[in-house]
C-alpha cells in the first residue's frame, strides 16, 4: 500500500507496553447475581471475591445483588439463572453464567485471559 508506512518494531513494543499498562490500571466493575443465602451462593460470592483480590487487587467494585431480595436491577441485567457475574466496565460487556468454581472460566469471562 502506497502511502502507508510500516511500523518500525519499536513503536509496537511500546503500544504493547502502554496497553497493558492501561490494562493494569483500568477499573471493573461488576455485579454478582445470586439466589438466595445457600451454599451455592455462599461459594460464587467467596470464589468472586478471591479472584478479584488476586487479579484486580485495588480496581474492582463488586455489586452482589440477591435475586430473591432485590428484584429492582435483575430486568436491566436481564439475569435468567444464578449465580450470574456480568462486567459493566470496561466495555465490552461480558456475563458469566452458573458456576464461579472455575477460574479460567471466570478470567476469560472478565476478559483478564484470553480464550483458549
Amino acid at each position: 500500500m502506497a502511502g502507508r508506512k510500516k511500523k518500525a518494531p519499536e513503536d509496537v513494543t511500546e503500544e504493547y507496553e502502554q496497553a497493558l499498562k492501561e490494562m493494569k490500571t483500568e477499573r471493573y466493575v461488576l455485579r454478582l447475581y445470586i439466589a438466595g443465602n445457600n451454599l451455592r451462593s455462599q461459594k460464587a460470592v467467596e470464589n468472586v471475591k478471591k479472584i478479584c483480590d488476586e487479579y484486580l487487587e485495588g480496581r474492582y467494585e463488586l455489586d452482589v445483588v440477591d435475586i430473591y431480595q432485590d428484584r429492582t436491577k435483575n430486568p436491566v441485567d436481564l439475569v435468567l439463572a444464578a449465580p450470574t457475574l456480568i462486567k459493566k466496565l470496561p466495555l465490552p460487556l461480558r456475563s458469566v453464567i452458573g458456576d464461579m468454581t472455575n477460574k479460567e472460566r471466570i478470567l476469560v469471562g472478565l476478559d483478564l485471559i484470553p480464550r483458549s
